[in-house]
């Protein structure tokens, strides 16, 4: 669990960090938020969260990211921070160590349910 306003007063010391003033700050549309309601409010923090956390703004990858022959420097170079065009999403790829400790966690997973993850069956 995150505590997103603790973020948002690191990130921006001194500056209100209202769930209005984050959405203007991170031109982020809250215009249906006529009234305080959970739903509409934790979806509008899940656009603020991704755009505290690197400017990501969607969840949908395409074809081109899922290929694996990129090389060490291009993986190097997604690490960079490039000015994207509206819509257009970030793609951060991990270290060789990142992706390490990732599969060592999957295996952790994977040896505490009996040996799958819900995922396997769906990638193989």
């Amino acid at each position: 669990m995150l505590d997103t306003l603790k973020m948002a007063r690191t990130m921006h010391p001194g500056q209100r960090n209202s769930l209005d003033a984050l959405c203007k700050r991170y031109d982020i549309d809250n215009s249906s938020r006529t009234l305080h309601g959970a739903l509409l409010d934790s979806e509008i923090l899940a656009e603020v969260y991704l755009a505290m956390t690197g400017g990501q703004t969607a969840l949908m990858l395409s074809s081109q990211d899922n290929d694996s022959s990129s090389s060490a420097a291009s993986h190097a170079s997604s690490r960079q921070r490039v000015a994207l065009a509206p819509g257009q999403l970030r793609v951060i790829r991990p270290s060789e160590t990142e992706w390490e400790a990732h599969q060592k966690k999957l295996d952790m997973i994977r040896g505490k349910s009996g040996g799958e993850c819900a995922w396997d069956k769906l990638n193989g």
